[in-house]
């Protein structure tokens, strides 16, 4: 039997894991600087270039952030231009106003086959359920309900939902140190049904896109499960391909 050949790394794919390491244990919060690209390279004895190398990708998947004259920075989701990174409906005039979450429901439950499947969580294990709006200039348009890991998230409650000024991630960021990093959709037509409607100002029967995300932080670990439905008559889903 033929042996496996080990697999390669590419020496800065080594620093970006490295890299990756020190942010998911916390050596740089969210917005903060990290060491430039020379302290670096002597930390992990590499060259600047090894080190750059490193970075440009890790800004490419918007983990990191250069800033000209600044330096380069842990992505955050208080950034405004982080908002629509994961939220891909866009106002069928252009208009890129931020929209407003408004929470409907938060309540504590213990996870079902489903959810601690797409968690990775134990059936039973303490879950939150967030049910919550989005509003575009004052319209209602998404209706979402999330999936929470009870011990990622202790001591969320409508509460500090509602007394919370800005998205959800930036609260999960703010409170819990929790970055999201990438999210896996599944989209599908789905009619309205008279809840929904009501909620969504909508008529009973109206078609909506359903869109199912699986959220994940660092060691691709997933932290947040999430069904939304979507209002299409004045947005559209935009994903850029490349």
């Amino acid at each position: 039997m033929a042996q496996e050949s080990p697999t390669f790394s590419p020496l800065y794919r080594q620093i970006k894991a490295l890299i990756l390491q020190a942010l998911e244990a916390g050596e740089w919060r969210p917005g903060q600087a990290i060491p430039s690209e020379q302290e670096l390279a002597l930390r992990f004895s590499v060259s600047q270039g090894t080190v750059r190398k490193a970075i440009d990708e890790m800004a490419a998947e918007n983990l990191l952030v250069r800033k000209q004259g600044k330096g380069t920075f842990v992505a955050s989701h208080s950034d405004p231009r982080a908002l629509f990174r994961f939220l891909r409906l866009v106002p069928m005039d252009g208009d890129l106003s931020h929209p407003r979450s408004e929470p409907l429901d938060c309540w504590k439950a213990r996870a079902g086959q489903e959810a601690s499947r797409m968690l990775g969580i134990e059936p039973g294990a303490p879950i939150i359920i967030v049910r919550r709006l989005l509003r575009f200039k004052q319209k209602p348009v998404v209706i979402d309900e999330l999936y929470l890991s009870g011990e990622v998230f202790p001591g969320l409650t409508m509460e500090v939902l509602q007394g919370w000024n800005g998205s959800l991630y930036s609260l999960f960021e703010a409170r819990y140190g929790l970055r999201m990093i990438r999210a896996q959709e599944r989209l599908r037509a789905v009619a309205a049904d008279r809840s929904t409607a009501d909620v969504l100002n909508v008529a009973e029967g109206t078609p909506l896109l359903s869109v199912e995300r699986l959220t994940y932080t660092y060691g691709d670990k997933p932290v947040e499960w999430r069904r939304g439905l979507y209002s299409t008559a004045e947005h559209f889903y935009l994903n850029e391909l490349n």
